[in-house]
């Protein structure tokens, strides 16, 4: 009788949690992972299910499960489905469906050729399928189309491929996918995953605009991987790509979702992936894929970096890790100890318009040379600072916002991409001019010198009418001439600013510490703060006088944070230090501090 009564409470318990959602293991967000449909299949063998959940459970607390049904043209039969679906509900997780539209990955991501009858249907059909197994699924990075067959060049037509992509796109997304699914279950809710690469998005189809309205919800791609690889991804946008979809879509975006890409430079990379995607203070984090965290082994030869045993927030010798699994347990602990004590996040706004190209990712660059971004689709008014990069020229109206911000009071600051783009119109405002004149530098005066020549577009301007905040030359001084770096100009009740931005982005973290630390404040007016610094370093800022600041750099860095409200103290909100607001600080290599002020 007594073990009866047991049984019966254990099934009213678990049905609680099903009903009211089980408490997850972590206090301030929920960790899933993903199952790729080749791997489902897989576990047809029991005894091959048991073993990887075994390896993965042992390190890493996960509550939910995405499971896929299909990728490369696979698709999961329905028994082995139900018997994962089951597997994984017994371990007391939440299961959710998945879903990638690819041909073939390996034959350069081949997608589906959304103006084919056939293709079309078999999309429709793995929607309908999916939907009747789960309450939710998401569509891995690939609901896009990079094919050009002769198909699709007649459906084009006189249209661009963007033009043709975008409207083909957003269309399938809705009658193939989300009502189609809606129909077969009602209570389904369709979720497409962004990848990280969002500046080209509107090539290949994916529709910012219009398809997070009809979704039930969006994931965002926070893999930055290795930046020298072929996306040329910096760090930064792990957090900058989240906060950004944010913006699109307030209280849609459900999480990040990071893999073990760049793990050949050290664990310190995924790491470092992991807890930046949660800086955003996203509600989920996906762990990509589950046959990752089970597969890739950690070895100390490979994996641990030089700077290691020099007090790093990531500290190898103290993680016990035998596979990616533990180096995601380690990081996700350390940073839900602090996070609930940060605010929401803040920054510089950056209006980057739908649809809109020209220096692209370049926020992510600023973002690593200590300037918070908060990138927006829509102009925000009445703010104090406003970033425009040859992006914002996507916007006709463009010329009466930036004269409106600025006749408010407020301050605008273009990028020399913008200021070419717009060269004839910003005269109204200003009369400057930046053509195909380069200069070579690498001296910036009282402000440093860089430790390498670089190329910056010269800016042209009528003398007294504007002023150099910040010069380079080659050299500066006791040279021959300087160029603008961040050039200032009055208009109305505002200051327009011009930020030089050299021909290879990355040039940026050749600055001095100096320069950069005149460009940050002259940057952080709409900010409680600033930092002063070497470049490679990033602050993130929130809205309840707390924020932390990382250093990407492989050595320590030296870090002041420089405050423009009144403060005395700042607190360790790690370790409870406490130290005088105008102290200077130690960053050790790929290491981060959080504070409160």
């Amino acid at each position: 009788m007594k073990q009866m009564t047991f049984r019966l409470l254990a099934v009213l318990l678990l049905s609680m949690g099903y009903l009211m959602g089980k408490a997850q293991n972590y206090d301030n967000f929920k960790v899933s992972s993903y199952i790729r449909a080749q791997d489902v299949l897989r576990m047809k063998d029991k005894a091959f299910l048991e073993k990887t959940w075994e390896t993965v459970s042992s390190q890493v607390e996960l509550d939910k499960m995405y499971i896929e049904t299909h990728r490369d043209s696979i698709v999961v039969d329905e028994k082995t489905l139900k018997d994962v679906i089951k597997f994984f509900r017994s371990k007391g997780l939440e299961v959710g469906g998945g879903i990638t539209y690819t041909i073939s990955e390996p034959n350069d991501f081949q997608t589906f050729s959304y103006a084919r009858q056939p293709d079309r249907e078999f999309v429709q059909y793995v929607a309908e399928y999916t939907a009747r197994f789960f309450d939710d699924f998401i569509l891995d990075d690939f609901f896009f189309i990079d094919v050009k067959n002769d198909d699709e060049i007649a459906a084009k037509g006189d249209r661009s491929w963007t033009e043709y992509r975008l409207e083909l796109m957003s269309k399938a997304g809705k009658e193939l996918v989300v009502d189609p699914a809606h129909k077969v279950n009602p209570k389904c809710k369709v979720i497409i995953k962004y990848p990280n690469w969002y500046d080209h998005f509107h090539g290949l189809g994916f529709d910012l605009d219009k398809e997070p309205k009809y979704f039930d919800g969006l994931w965002t791609g926070t893999e930055t991987r290795d930046p020298a690889g072929n996306q040329h991804l910096q760090n930064y946008l792990s957090y900058n790509v989240i906060r950004y979809f944010d913006n699109i879509a307030p209280g849609k975006n459900g999480g990040g979702w990071v893999d073990a890409g760049g793990i050949h430079m050290g664990v310190d990379r995924y790491a470092e992936q992991v807890h930046l995607t949660m800086l955003t203070k996203t509600p989920e984090i996906i762990l990509w894929n589950f046959m990752q965290l089970n597969d890739v082994a950690i070895d100390a030869r490979y994996h641990r970096k030089e700077w290691q045993g020099s007090g790093t927030s990531f500290d190898f010798d103290s993680m016990k890790a035998s596979t990616l699994a533990g180096v995601a347990a380690y990081t996700l602990r350390q940073v839900d100890g602090f996070l609930g004590k940060l605010g929401n996040p803040v920054g510089l706004a950056s209006y980057k318009p739908y649809h809109s190209s020209g220096e692209d990712f370049l926020q992510n660059y600023l973002g690593m040379i200590g300037l918070p971004q908060d990138m927006h689709p829509e102009f925000l008014q009445n703010q104090k600072q406003i970033l425009l990069t040859q992006q914002a020229a996507k916007d006709p109206s463009i010329m009466d916002k930036i004269r409106t911000q600025l006749k408010n009071g407020g301050d605008v600051i273009i990028t020399t991409g913008l200021l070419k783009a717009i060269k004839d119109d910003i005269a109204d405002v200003c009369e400057l001019y930046c053509g195909d004149l380069k200069a070579i530098v690498d001296d910036f005066g009282r402000y440093g010198k860089s430790e390498r020549e670089f190329i910056i577009p010269q800016v042209k301007y009528f003398t007294n009418d504007s002023w150099e905040v910040v010069s380079a030359g080659r050299p500066l001084y006791g040279g021959v001439s300087g160029y603008p770096v961040l050039l200032r100009n009055a208009y109305s009740n505002g200051t327009l600013y011009v930020l030089t931005i050299p021909d290879d982005f990355g040039n940026l973290y050749d600055y001095p510490a100096g320069a950069l630390n005149v460009i940050r404040r002259f940057m952080s007016k709409g900010l409680d703060l600033y930092i002063e610094g070497p470049a490679k370093v990033a602050l993130f800022p929130y809205d309840n006088r707390t924020f932390v600041v990382e250093n990407f750099n492989d050595y320590p860095v030296t870090v002041k944070a420089c405050f423009n409200v009144e403060t005395r103290t700042m607190e360790n909100l790690q370790t409870g230090e406490q130290i005088p607001a105008d102290t200077a600080f130690e960053l050790p290599p790929h290491s981060y501090k959080a504070f409160r002020y």
